[in-house]
């Protein structure tokens, strides 16, 4: 079973550095339909209105967190069943017990690789 390099990512970070860090990484992997917001709100926005079939978030974010955008996300009925991979700075087992509750799909503690990318993605969308 292969992956669907051909869907629409969302990437979500209110750094534009990262942002175009985790678009190369998602490029070395082959997925190049990659969309991006630089704060939750936005991001819920662009979530409504489109077709996403992966949500790649930053935690640390303002004024919509990571942890609020997947709140969102999940209480949202067209939306909640959205793969959504969340990444931290910080691997504080209360942080990563607080994305589980809220339904996080999985989670990347910083600084990662595309390998480490393709792996998460892979286990999300059920190809590991």
């Amino acid at each position: 079973m292969t992956m669907d390099k051909s869907m629409n990512v969302l990437i979500v970070d209110d750094y534009k550095t990262m942002l175009r860090i985790i678009r190369n990484l998602l490029k070395q992997i082959d997925f190049n339909n990659v969309d991006e917001a630089t704060d939750g709100a936005d991001a819920l926005a662009k979530l409504r209105a489109g077709s996403f079939g992966l949500v790649i978030s930053d935690w640390n974010m303002l004024p919509m967190t990571g942890l609020q955008l997947l709140q969102e996300v999940r209480a949202d009925a067209r939306l909640k069943t959205t793969p959504f991979i969340m990444i931290t700075a910080e691997s504080k087992t209360e942080n990563v017990v607080a994305a589980k509750q809220a339904g996080v799909s999985n989670y990347i503690v910083k600084p990662f690789n595309a390998e480490t990318l393709r792996d998460k993605i892979a286990k999300v969308l059920g190809h590991a």
